[in-house]
């Protein structure tokens, strides 16, 4: 019964984790029917992913306070509903404006999952064990960057891209069901916080100016954030760079999936015989590896599909061996305090993803060595926040 239970937390917070992703991933074969549809440029289709994820972002520390305080389950629940309906309003837009607001609600509703989640597994494990069920959720989780596109692209060919809307409606009402029925309330009632505005805001304080929990969500932030130059500018990558067609994104999606997953199997093998520290150096040893690769590309070779995808691809390896271990010594920080941590965790992370798409990624040239050294600035930060954060001590 264990056993299964394991698996279910497994596949529930997996999947839950995986309407991020599809909300901004399936899509994007679409943008130039979009484009067509509403009267917009590539610059306002980018826009509706950083406002769903700037959305998703500041939401995630309402959710987060939320579980700490009514309990895991409730917050999921109601979060994957809202989700779905604001899906329906998505597929249901007549203009930009309308499909602009639609994102923003859908944005707001989607980390309430993700972060009830994540807390959920830190209620029922401990640290070694809650760094297993993150590395195999984020196997899972890592299908729905290479799934996501493949799926938006099919729909999109029989269907319009309003199917991939309703598509995400009945994803939302799945798991919706899923989570009523499999999943448990994990947060015991003398456990739970209070909601009063200053007791949230308080604790939100003491997450901000805990240097060493500031310094690794920051690391995590960073790290990931020069893998999500390559998700965010896909549309450059797939149609301006390699000339390639909106069915072909899996060329990118798949690889690069296929580096997560065996990235995430090894860091939930290696944590049974090494300390967390040891597997993030050696994920950053992995990463770098990759943006040296990136860059000697970049500068000195020809494009072609294997050369600008194989060093993303061992970037990808990298960035999911350290994700479990960086989230579960940050949310350790805070014990009595799991959602909130989990929330402030969540709302830098998507923040950096949302200034990559919004802000850097249409103020670098769309060219492949500029991806490469935006990259390369986004490691280098991460190191050396890794580095600060074994120089501080648990101090708030």
């Amino acid at each position: 019964m264990k056993n299964a239970f394991f698996y279910t937390m497994v596949i529930i917070i997996a999947f839950s984790s995986m309407i991020g992703p599809f909300s901004v991933d399936t899509y994007l074969p679409s943008f130039q029917s979009i484009e067509a549809e509403f009267i917009a440029s590539r610059v306002m289709l980018s826009e509706t992913i950083a406002v769903f994820l700037l959305a998703t972002a500041v939401s995630t520390l309402f959710w987060g306070a939320l579980s700490d305080s009514i309990g895991r389950k409730r917050v999921m629940l109601i979060s994957l509903f809202l989700y779905s309906v604001a899906s329906l309003a998505c597929a249901l837009s007549t203009n930009y404006s309308e499909f602009l607001l639609s994102r923003i609600l859908q944005g707001i509703v989607a980390s309430g999952s993700l972060v009830a989640g994540r807390a959920m597994v830190r209620d029922l494990y401990d640290s070694n064990m809650a760094q297993r069920v993150m590395a195999y959720a984020l196997m899972l989780f890592a299908l729905a960057p290479a799934i996501a596109p493949v799926i938006g692209g099919f729909l999109h060919q029989l269907f319009g891209w309003r199917s991939i809307f309703y598509f995400l409606f009945l994803y939302g009402i799945i798991m919706l069901i899923a989570t009523s029925l499999l999943l448990d309330e994990s947060l015991k009632l003398s456990k739970r916080q209070s909601f009063h505005p200053v007791s949230v805001i308080r604790v939100y304080f003491r997450t901000i100016f805990h240097y060493k929990f500031m310094t690794i969500v920051l690391a995590l932030a960073l790290c990931f954030s020069g893998l999500f130059v390559y998700i965010a500018g896909a549309p450059t990558v797939i149609f301006d760079i390699l000339s390639l067609q909106s069915t072909d994104f899996w060329v990118q999606f798949v690889p690069m999936t296929c580096g997560i997953i065996i990235g995430s199997m090894i860091s939930g093998k290696l944590v049974k015989c090494w300390p967390q520290h040891r597997i993030i150096n050696l994920s950053f040893i992995v990463m770098t590896t990759g943006m040296l690769l990136n860059l000697f590309q970049a500068h000195y070779l020809d494009i072609s599909v294997f050369m600008v995808i194989s060093p993303i691809v061992i970037y990808a390896f990298g960035v999911a061996m350290a994700m479990p271990g960086l989230g579960i010594m940050a949310i350790d920080c805070f014990p009595d305090n799991k959602g909130a941590a989990a929330a402030v965790q969540t709302f830098i992370q998507i923040s950096f993803a949302g200034l990559v798409a919004g802000l850097m990624l249409p103020l670098v040239a769309q060219s492949i060595l500029s991806f490469a050294l935006l990259q390369t600035c986004l490691l280098f930060l991460s190191l050396l926040l890794w580095g600060v954060s074994h120089q501080v001590k648990n101090v708030s």
